[in-house]
């Protein structure tokens, strides 16, 4: 890492996961106390590529010591299960649309490929995650659990299916055996 505008990027990002997979298990919990056990399982699932994201940006950043303040951007709130999908919605599309576009474009100009990689994978991921977030909160507003049973996570990179395994994640490659499912 030689750039520091990409290093501190990459630890805003990695708050930010981090403070993900935090809210995403909390709101897990709401959810199976509203009886909603498969959002539940959805906010569990989505924790989990939450984490990996985390872990592949604190990677990212490896040569690096030091203590560092981390802002990060942070929605904070317990509400119905609704609510909180709504929150969820939020949170991932302001990483598509404006933190990982931003991060992206800035690490490839730094030439920063471990950092791209990093970025880029979380995007793809996050993508996939507003819309599941979607699809539940139309279920749950309408008084019902969402129809999908097992959530899928690639360990590598937190791409995430509700579908078939695939046999290598579109996303970074991995062999089918490094999925996670919930």
């Amino acid at each position: 890492m030689k750039n520091n505008m990409t290093a501190a990027n990459l630890r805003s990002a990695y708050g930010g996961e981090s403070m993900a997979y935090q809210r995403y298990k909390v709101w897990g919990k709401i959810a199976m106390q509203e009886g909603f056990r498969n959002v539940s399982r959805l906010f569990n699932a989505i924790a989990y590529a939450e984490e990996v994201h985390a872990g592949n940006h604190f990677k990212a950043h490896k040569d690096i010591e030091g203590d560092f303040l981390v802002p990060a951007m942070g929605g904070f709130g317990i509400g119905n299960t609704s609510l909180n999908l709504g929150k969820a919605i939020s949170g991932e599309l302001f990483e598509v649309n404006e933190m990982y576009a931003t991060y992206i474009a800035t690490a490839e100009f730094q030439q920063e490929e471990g950092a791209k990689k990093s970025f880029t994978w979380a995007r793809e991921a996050e993508k996939i995650h507003a819309d599941l977030f979607k699809e539940a909160k139309l279920s749950v507003d309408m008084g019902k659990d969402v129809g999908f049973n097992e959530v899928h996570i690639c360990s590598i990179c937190g791409y995430t299916t509700v579908g078939p395994i695939p046999e290598k994640c579109p996303v970074c490659g991995a062999e089918k055996t490094k999925f996670v499912s919930f």
